[in-house]
């Protein structure tokens, strides 16, 4: 499957090249949408085009597969005390999270209704509904479904993230010359849904040379002195460790020697898969499993800076950043909406429609405490992939690093869905 789709990515956008290049067009750059969660940024590889070739044929388990994801079959509708933990938790404090995905949900016309109701009530109620009141207007408007994996299972991992605070200037220096660059001019990124529906959320990047079309250039090209993307830079960093860890969570607060604070957010990548350095350490001997945490990566990079940047390069994917509006409540999510700490997860949007209100019984990170939380859908990540599958969004500093880097509990996920939303039987 892998293989096929793949083959077929790389004519498809081969053609699409040499047809803007035979009209004297220049190929529109195609944005991602806002995504806070880069995680392992396991995106599509950049690729190299063959001279010619033919595509394989999508076979027929392959569509069937393929439409599965599309049309959230494989939500199963259930019984609202079905639900483990919803009687425990403090609903109210969900709902804030829940106004923010109304405030562009509510322009789709399956959301319209209930998202007209929310704020209804949100206005009743001062913007502070209690738990019951919550609990009533979901009830009314919406159906509840068991999320769950292709292979029937009901249990999937849940893993957290954080955004982390960095210093950082405006201005390059000794203390700050580590820049964060914004999306260069040439990188050129394409969607296929709209050519080939079955790959829906698939994309390729790269950057043209002449006629052809190359992979974009990768860490170790883009971090030397004269570096192809000069130019771009919009703020400095003290650290290169935290730049690097940065590029995996997908967004920030830079605590800038002005006073001031700046959002940066993801904007694009450079189109190389990511490698795990974590996994290369543990390959190399130089950490155990055990160690391989955020928190135990940080600790081997700071003790061995003159293997630092060699080990970075070995990981060829890249995240540029754009600066986001100043005051935002929290870091800007794939649904284009702040999300807010302990309340907002990421998710694979194949299984569950962004912007859903999903509730979620996992554990604390690292121990067996309960924890139950009615949560909102707000954002996307590169390795965040199947229907039981979430990432925990733990809030911003150090604290929140903590817990995120510790987090890899296995869960459950029920997800609410307006009863006018039709899901398609398998």
């Amino acid at each position: 499957m892998k293989k096929t789709v793949h083959h077929t990515l790389l004519v498809l956008f081969t053609l699409l090249v040499m047809a803007c290049t035979n009209k004297g067009l220049k190929p529109v750059a195609i944005p991602a949408p806002p995504q806070t969660k880069c995680d392992c940024l396991t995106v599509d590889a950049p690729v190299q085009v063959p001279a010619s070739s033919k595509p394989a044929e999508v076979t027929a388990e392959q569509q069937k597969q393929l439409a599965k994801l599309a049309d959230y079959s494989l939500l199963q509708t259930a019984d609202w005390n079905d639900i483990d933990g919803l009687q425990v938790d403090n609903l109210s404090l969900a709902w804030p999270a829940w106004m923010q995905s109304c405030s562009t949900l509510i322009n789709k016309p399956v959301w319209k209704s209930a998202c007209t109701a929310a704020q209804k009530l949100n206005n009743e109620a001062a913007n502070k509904p209690q738990t019951q009141a919550v609990l009533n207007y979901f009830q009314e408007h919406f159906s509840v479904y068991k999320a769950s994996n292709l292979d029937g299972s009901e249990q999937g991992m849940i893993t957290g993230y954080y955004q982390p605070l960095l210093k950082g200037s405006r201005t390059k220096s000794a203390k700050y010359p580590n820049p964060l660059y914004a999306a260069p001019d040439d990188l050129i990124t394409v969607e296929l849904d709209s050519l080939f529906p079955e790959l829906k959320y698939k994309r390729v990047r790269g950057r043209l040379v002449g006629n052809k079309l190359v992979p974009y250039y990768n860490r170790a090209e883009i971090e030397t002195e004269a570096s192809p993307v000069k130019g771009r830079e919009f703020v400095y960093i003290d650290d290169i460790i935290d730049v690097f860890f940065l590029q995996i969570q997908g967004s920030g607060l830079v605590q800038l020697d002005t006073g001031e604070q700046m959002h940066v957010g993801y904007a694009d990548q450079n189109g190389h898969t990511y490698h795990s350095i974590g996994r290369l350490l543990i390959e190399r001997g130089e950490l155990t499993l055990a160690q391989a945490s955020m928190q135990g990566i940080k600790n081997w990079a700071r003790n061995n800076l003159d293997k630092l940047r060699e080990l970075l390069n070995q990981n060829p994917s890249y995240v540029f950043f754009r600066e986001l509006p100043a005051g935002l409540p929290g870091p800007l999510g794939a649904l284009g909406v702040p999300i807010l700490a302990e309340r907002s997860v990421a998710i694979d949007p194949k299984f569950v429609p962004l912007g859903a209100p999903v509730f979620l019984s996992t554990t604390e990170p690292n121990t067996s405490k309960p924890l139950k939380r009615l949560m909102m859908a707000q954002d996307t990540g590169g390795a965040i992939k199947g229907g039981v599958r979430a990432d925990f969004f733990w809030g911003t500093g150090a604290g929140a690093g903590a817990k995120a880097g510790a987090m890899k509990q296995t869960g459950k996920i029920w997800v609410f869905l307006p009863k006018e939303f039709v899901i398609k039987p398998q």
